[in-house]
């Protein structure tokens, strides 16, 4: 891939036009790669977030819009997928310098992905009961009653570094495909790809349906969570602050979706392919040096197995090498900051402290041509016991903890502790035994002998900490629509009436 040397500047993008921030200030996003400074974007302010929402209010109350039939709908989102896979190599470029990811992957995986949703979607839009008959019982009375599904107004979208463009589309996709408009305030590490991606998006739907404003989550997200003329806010991140999202919407009581950390469990069966379940359980944990919230970070294994498991992750590991991220031979980048990788090598030392025993990693990693970048080693640690700091607490970071289990009731018992439910794994030959654990996991979406397989037409969210809600499939766009019921009266006699006995006595 071309590398693009010049620092881009980004205003904010309101009301389908880039418009700087009203105090005209700036924030610098770098390489977390390289350390190197590879834009300026507007720093918006509470004032821009008024703004945006005020041009997503006119542009929802265009009836144009959101009286679109189902058909125009769809062409929409096709229009849209069209234009994605158009700016595909700018898209990654922008992905890759920000967030660390790999243009690897982002080419191979996040483009398709997106484009994928949007069509996923427009087919998705085409079947909807926008409206329901109900039938007419004797009771209370003959009458014509409907369902309808109506879209929610404007809504605010606020999305993680790890995953910037992706999760985006999670939130832009179901709220444009149900007639909704949208405000977006992306992570302040990695804005360049969402910004760019409403560009795109603004030449196939009217001014004001899409909006994005820059800025710190504490000044443009809260002020956008609290704005009264918002609707619905959709959220992914810590569940931390999915804690302070939730308590900022109460306000308002407003509609939520939230899709928050994990510790997801990941349970190689005695009769598994380790030819297989090894390569694919190091995919699950150090995929974009895991920072995705369902990675496979426990690894529960058979006692006796566990050596054999130990020597085939740990020679498998040493294959996977970190570099710059624009270089398609790269396996991971970097993680996203300094701050990050302070963090992730704390929780390092504390596995250490703790009495686990680092087999793999553990250590920062200077990769030629990258000095200033921020890698880490894929670190594998075993002796771990379910109750140690790594095996309870979000790492975020290339870390996996290996956890013995002396049968699969002790596993299931051992994966289902712990406050998250994001996702989970299990690795076996008989896949009647596979159901059978499945069931009895505590998770939003279970892989069978895989991982990270995240479909466009299957929803995704998490139990328990988790998150509140699904994304993607046909339950997102429940998740953007209201429901009204419209009853009419068939009795044209007054006394005829169920309800005039009820008051009147003559």
């Amino acid at each position: 891939m071309t590398v693009k040397a010049e620092v881009q500047t980004f205003p904010l993008f309101i009301n389908g036009q880039w418009q700087p921030a009203s105090n005209e200030e700036t924030f610098d996003v770098t390489n977390p790669a390289t350390g190197q400074l590879v834009a300026k974007v507007a720093k918006g302010t509470v004032e821009d977030v008024d703004k945006a929402v005020q041009a997503a209010r006119e542009a929802f109350d265009n009836t144009e819009w959101r009286n679109m039939s189902p058909k125009e709908r769809a062409n929409v989102l096709y229009n849209i997928s069209y234009a994605i896979a158009e700016s595909g190599e700018e898209l990654a470029y922008l992905e890759s310098v920000s967030s660390g990811a790999t243009v690897r992957r982002i080419s191979g995986n996040d483009i398709l992905q997106m484009v994928d949703l949007f069509q996923t979607l427009a087919k998705f839009v085409l079947e909807y009961e926008f409206s329901e008959t109900l039938p007419s019982p004797p009771f209370p009375g003959p009458a014509h009653n409907f369902i309808w599904r109506e879209p929610i107004g404007v809504c605010a979208a606020i999305t993680p570094w790890n995953l910037p463009m992706v999760i985006a589309t999670w939130k832009i996709a179901p709220a444009l495909a149900m007639g909704n408009t949208i405000v977006i305030k992306p992570a302040s590490y990695t804005p360049l790809s969402t910004l760019k991606l409403a560009e795109i998006i603004s030449q196939v739907v009217p001014p004001g349906v899409i909006n994005v404003v820059t800025g710190a989550g504490g000044d443009v997200g809260e002020a956008l969570i609290r704005h009264p003329q918002v609707d619905k806010v959709a959220f992914t991140g810590s569940t931390e602050v999915g804690r302070r999202v939730m308590e900022l919407s109460a306000g308002t009581i407003k509609n939520t979706t939230l899709e928050l950390g994990g510790k997801s469990p990941n349970i190689i069966l005695e009769d598994a392919d380790l030819s297989i379940a090894l390569p694919g359980s190091l995919f699950g944990v150090f995929l974009h040096s895991g920072q995705l919230c369902e990675s496979g970070t426990r690894l529960f294994v058979p006692d006796h197995l566990h050596d054999v498991i130990v020597e085939g992750l740990v020679n498998l590991a040493s294959k996977i090498k970190p570099g710059n991220p624009l270089d398609p031979a790269t396996d991971i980048g970097p993680v996203i900051s300094k701050k990050q990788k302070e963090s992730i090598l704390s929780y390092i030392e504390a596995g250490k402290q703790e009495g686990a025993t680092l087999v793999c990693g553990g250590r920062e990693v200077k990769v030629p041509g990258c000095e200033e970048g921020h890698f880490i080693e894929p670190t594998i640690f075993t002796n771990v016991t379910n109750d140690m700091k790594i095996a309870r607490e979000e790492i975020f970071g290339p870390v996996l903890s290996v956890i013995r289990y002396s049968d699969v009731d002790e596993a299931i018992k051992m994966a289902n502790d712990t406050i998250y439910g994001l996702a989970a794994g299990v690795w076996t030959s008989d896949v009647n035994k596979a159901y059978e654990v499945a069931r009895k996991l505590q998770a939003g979406v279970v892989w069978i002998n895989d991982w990270h397989m995240l479909r466009n037409d299957a929803p995704f969210g998490g139990y328990k900490q988790s998150g509140i809600g699904r994304e993607m499939g046909k339950h997102s766009l429940d998740a953007y629509t209201q429901v009204k019921h419209v009853h009419t009266s068939m009795v044209p006699e007054l006394h005829r009436r169920n309800w005039y006995g009820l008051l009147f006595s003559e």
